[in-house]
């Protein structure tokens, strides 16, 4: 019998120290371990413009927030994916990490546009707790039985709340709704993907708003659909 082939994991994090890229990213080493995936850390994004490389790499794992990526990494992430590599992440590691590109927020489908304070501007404690309120992520009915959030009911979570921009090409698997609230300089509420998923040439891509740190990801809920995407993406 032929041995099964090892699959490749590559880890992809930095940027700003406050979404904890190394906890919560080394929290998923042993599942992918568990999975037959031989693990890679790499905390630059040098390592997108090896292009021989990533051929050989079945999923990123990326958490990198608030950076800048060079013109050659990208355009070597891009041909990765659409040559089959699977790309998962979550909240600013994956929807807020070039701004500097245009192409990459194509790619991923979604972009951070911000997280609603809990009260107004003059009233916030600025003690860390400014954005974290209380929210509902509910889960798409028409994709209930999607692999990535089966049997998995709308749940609660107090955390930043994402608003993103996005388009028609995700394959929404769970939203959320911001509330107008008086003191918003908005009229209604708005409803915006939470989780969702995106094809791009042979590529998968997974993306899950919630998991602004570890104890966010470690909710139950949240750390299912992450594994889930993961796996989902994976080649």
């Amino acid at each position: 019998m032929t041995p099964s082939k090892k699959k490749h994991a590559l880890i992809m994090r930095g940027g700003w120290t406050g979404h904890q890229p190394v906890e919560t990213t080394d929290s998923f080493i042993p599942f992918l371990a568990e999975h037959g995936y031989a693990v890679r850390v790499e905390d630059t994004t040098a390592v997108y413009a090896d292009v021989d490389y990533l051929a050989g790499v079945d999923v990123v794992v990326q958490t990198n927030t608030m950076t800048t990526i060079a013109d050659e990494e990208l355009r070597g992430l891009i041909a990765a994916v659409s040559n089959g590599m699977g790309l998962a992440g979550w909240h600013g590691g994956i929807a807020d990490s070039y701004r500097n590109s245009s192409d990459y927020l194509q790619l991923i489908g979604g972009q951070f546009a911000t997280h609603p304070a809990k009260a107004p501007r003059d009233e916030l404690p600025g003690d860390g707790t400014d954005y974290v309120v209380r929210y509902t992520v509910d889960i798409v009915p028409e994709k209930a039985d999607h692999p990535i959030v089966a049997g998995i009911s709308d749940f609660e979570l107090t955390t930043e709340q994402y608003w993103v921009l996005s388009d028609d090409y995700n394959d929404v698997l769970a939203t959320t709704t911001l509330p107008a609230r008086d003191f918003d300089p908005w009229h209604r509420p708005i409803t915006c993907p939470a989780v969702w998923t995106r094809l791009w040439g042979q590529g998968r891509i997974f993306v899950s708003t919630p998991g602004h740190d570890l104890a966010v990801v470690d909710d139950p809920n949240v750390r299912t659909i992450i594994e889930r995407g993961i796996l989902w993406a994976s080649r």
